[in-house]
């Protein structure tokens, strides 16, 4: 990551707003990732996936966790040193995610404060929505990020 496009703690801001660009989900990456790391019939089969209350093929949600984690890692929230995620508050998969979906992310800023131990760091919580191409909402999360402070303001309090 270019320095020039790094956030500190003190770049970030309650309310700002940054979006992702898009990515397509297709049968061939749901059935995949399920073999993978979620075996169950509705993610596997489209025959299984017909008598299930989904009523079609449909992504797991931690696919679509991990997609969004793509998005926001090639998007325009970009703090320095990475995403480095603490915990989350809430998450919650609201609709599901079908083949030949396309998805994108909005990450809204909800607090933003300097580290009391660590005067390093801080935390920043954001909630992350990642919306289907109807922009319905397919996942939200809440997560507590730790964000280091600018390096040459660390030196002017240092002093």
């Amino acid at each position: 990551m270019a320095a020039a496009n790094r956030q500190y703690l003190e770049d970030f801001s309650v309310g700002q707003v940054f979006e992702s660009g898009r990515l397509r989900v297709d049968k061939e990456a749901i059935v995949a990732f399920a073999r993978q790391f979620d075996p169950q019939p509705y993610h596997l089969d489209e025959e299984m996936a017909r008598l299930s209350p989904f009523g079609r093929l449909v992504a797991s949600g931690w696919h679509t966790a991990a997609l969004t984690m793509r998005l926001l890692v090639e998007g325009a929230f970009r703090p320095a040193n990475g995403i480095i995620g603490v915990g989350f508050d809430e998450l919650s998969w609201p609709r599901p995610v079908y083949p030949g979906d396309e998805l994108r992310t909005r990450s809204e800023v909800l607090e933003v404060r300097p580290s009391k131990s660590r005067p390093d760091r801080g935390l920043v919580r954001v909630r992350t929505t990642t919306l289907n191409q109807n922009d319905e909402p397919v996942q939200i999360y809440v997560a507590k990020l730790i964000v280091p402070r600018r390096p040459d303001r660390r030196i002017a309090e240092q002093r």
